[in-house]
């Protein structure tokens, strides 16, 4: 265990000891890797203290249990690049090979990805389309809560002072399913996205979609379900719908200096279509 004072840097060894530490100083910044953070203090320090995770045991292996796929705080990209996944976590996948660089990926983490809470997260399209839910745990006890409900806003999630994202959990549903991931961007890798879109279809034995999940990021403060699309989905032989306005009812895209808000609708529907087509 290392520990640096006030306005410095924890390191604990064990899982009691961070939460201790969490609880007496619930202004602490939880780190798995760090390649959010740094990057956003580049043009200053400020006063606060790092509760670094890496040293913590058991939390990096990409678990099955009976009713749930585990992704631990401290599983990075890579690991899940080059887990021995089902075919429903394809998509997943491919997010993980899209960001960032090499270094980034073997460095950076699922769960800080959800925790950094950037509209432009690609990891989170990904889960929404997996029903994913978050498991915090603190020195009271531990709380699961669905992923759309987790992150709240552009960097808000509903994690409370004194709580750790101590994992992921993805239910063991449909493991067969179909599932893809498309971003766009102004290049295809080390690019934050203008449009990223995950999708989870699964089918019945005369090939018609039974269930569809469908998620966008960078179209609104945070990724969301389209639910009007699902619905419209749902029945086809092949998941080919013409995509209408009140189909994307949840986005509310902006413009920016990546791209302009009728651009970005524009590219949500054009992707859309090559995602139900793949």
């Amino acid at each position: 265990m290392i520990w640096c004072g006030m306005g410095g840097y924890f390191r604990p060894s064990n899982l009691t000891d961070a939460l201790t530490a969490l609880a007496g100083h619930g202004g602490m910044i939880p780190l798995a890797g760090g390649t959010d953070y740094y990057p956003a203090r580049v043009a200053g320090t400020r006063d606060e203290t790092v509760l670094d995770l890496s040293a913590l045991p058991g939390l990096r292996r990409i678990e099955v249990r009976p009713d749930h796929w585990w992704f631990p705080c401290l599983a990075t990209w890579t690991d899940i690049a080059e887990a021995g996944l089902p075919p429903v976590f394809d998509g997943l996948k491919q997010a993980a090979r899209q960001i960032g660089g090499v270094q980034i990926q073997n460095a950076g983490t699922l769960a800080g990805n959800v925790c950094n809470a950037s509209p432009a997260a690609d990891g989170m399209p990904c889960l929404l389309a997996l029903d994913a839910a978050a498991e915090l745990v603190s020195t009271e006890g531990t709380r699961m809560i669905a992923m759309d409900d987790f992150v709240q806003g552009s960097r808000k999630t509903a994690r409370r002072p004194g709580e750790l994202l101590l994992g992921i959990r993805i239910p063991r549903t449909a493991e067969n399913a179909r599932s893809v991931f498309l971003k766009l961007g102004v290049r295809r890798y080390m690019v934050i996205s203008i449009v990223s879109i995950a999708a989870t279809i699964e089918r019945g034995a005369d090939g018609r979609v039974t269930r569809a999940r469908i998620a966008v990021g960078s179209c609104a403060a945070t990724a969301k379900r389209l639910p009007a699309l699902e619905a419209a989905i749902a029945g086809t032989p092949g998941g080919k719908v013409a995509i209408q306005d009140k189909h994307l009812t949840p986005l509310a895209p902006i413009g920016d200096i990546r791209a302009t808000a009728a651009y970005r609708r524009h590219a949500v529907a054009t992707l859309l279509h090559r995602v139900l087509a793949a």
